[in-house]
């Protein structure tokens, strides 16, 4: 059951998310995807200055003279974002939880897939797979996966990134543009990861939207802080005042940045950052002049 007070809170997010997707980044989206999707139309005799990519060669040779094959661009889509809901997302130490911003930028997406008529969809996850929200279209639709997304339990126990993808691959079964939402903190990004973000990435348009927030880059000076993981839930004290911790805790998340983007570059995928100390506009902004560029 959802209290009023949350319900409140759902309602300004759905309409600030909604005047963003209306007012900003609908013809960005347009331009950065158009055309993804091909279908096959039909068969017509070669003209000078087509592409010979497009050369259809069983035709071409039962016929003798060269035909080309002629796609049509399926302007309708399938939108899928991936959520993490794991306890990690509970926590923030600026302007708010990273789970929020996760969510805002998921209900974003959702709300410029459908203005342009593609079907959006949802899977939430930590250590499993929570909830799978089939592809459909609609205003309606959008204001059911916010919904989801908030109301959603956090879950401890961990993040199966590669249980979420692998899951992905086998309920979406057609190409789709995939946008997986995340800390992306992982005990380790070993070969099953790897393996799962690379069948991800050739099957879909997959892109990585890490949120982030300040203190988990560099611890700030202090004292005595007790510390409670929020996926285990083990305690700990640790002394901020310590400048030989904090440099260590410097490196270590440095490391695993390079393991991460080193990951995901091998892997060809779209990398997004964003963190709780900013706003969602500016990196996806950046974003889609990057993909309408690369067309």
């Amino acid at each position: 059951m959802i209290s009023p007070e949350l319900y409140k809170k759902i309602q300004q997010f759905h309409f600030r998310t909604r005047f963003l997707a209306n007012d900003l980044f609908a013809g960005q989206y347009m331009s950065a995807f158009k055309g993804k999707g091909m279908e096959f139309a039909e068969v017509r005799e070669y003209y000078p200055g087509d592409d010979v990519r497009d050369m259809a060669w069983n035709v071409t040779a039962r016929f003798g003279r060269p035909f080309i094959k002629v796609h049509a661009e399926e302007r309708e889509l399938t939108v899928m974002v991936v959520v993490d809901v794991s306890g990690s997302q509970v926590f923030g130490t600026r302007r708010r939880f990273k789970r929020e911003l996760a969510a805002e930028v998921a209900g974003l997406l959702a709300f410029v897939a459908v203005r342009t008529n593609d079907r959006v969809g949802a899977i939430l996850f930590s250590d499993r797979v929570h909830k799978f929200i089939p592809p459909r279209k609609g205003p309606g639709h959008v204001w059911r996966l916010i919904m989801e997304m908030f109301s959603e339990e956090a879950a401890g126990g961990g993040t199966d990134l590669a249980g979420a993808l692998n899951y992905l691959n086998r309920v979406v079964r057609r190409r789709a543009i995939v946008f997986c939402v995340s800390d992306f903190l992982l005990p380790g990004y070993g070969a099953e990861v790897g393996v799962a973000l690379n069948l991800a990435a050739r099957k879909h348009d997959l892109t990585a939207v890490r949120i982030q927030d300040p203190a988990e880059r560099v611890l700030p000076p202090g004292g005595l802080v007790r510390l409670t993981d929020p996926e285990t839930e083990r305690l700990t004290v640790a002394d901020f005042s310590d400048q030989r911790l904090r440099e260590r805790f410097s490196r270590e998340m440095e490391r695993r940045d390079l393991e991460f983007k080193s990951l995901i570059a091998k892997s060809r995928v779209d990398l997004v950052e964003l963190s709780t100390d900013g706003s969602v506009l500016k990196p996806l902004t950046a974003y889609f002049r990057r993909r309408e560029a690369r067309r």
